[in-house]
């Protein structure tokens, strides 16, 4: 089964990092993406931009209306997601543990929110 993996942090207190400790932090999740990437259940990985360079879609009177900035008004944004094979939600769980969102940075904020993912179609 597939999981959506979404790391979650605050803009504004990463933005505040020295440049050692970010970089140090940047460091340990592709040396964590690679780990991953090489056991096979990596299947795809992703950082997004600033939630300021965003934009949203939502219906307004039936037509989409589009705005500048994210959905929603939050302390903490997704800063990046991974999708990963698990035999199940524990087993995801496990995985998502591994990586340093949950075990560093808990000063910005970090955390991983783990999905199931209903439907999965790879591009090709």
């Amino acid at each position: 089964m597939k999981y959506l993996c979404l790391a979650y942090f605050n803009e504004k207190k990463f933005d505040t990092l020295p440049k050692p400790e970010l970089d140090a932090l940047v460091d340990a999740c592709q040396r964590h993406d690679q780990a991953l990437k090489n056991s096979g259940q990596l299947l795809l990985v992703g950082s997004l931009d600033a939630s300021s360079a965003s934009t949203s879609i939502r219906p307004q009177q039936g037509n989409p209306n589009v705005t500048d900035g994210p959905y929603a008004e939050t302390k903490q944004q997704v800063g990046a997601f991974f999708i990963i094979e698990a035999r199940d939600l524990n087993d995801a769980i496990r995985v998502a543990s591994k990586h340093p969102a949950a075990n560093l940075g808990e000063q910005v904020g970090w955390g991983i929110e783990v999905r199931p993912i209903a439907f999965f179609e790879q591009p090709g």
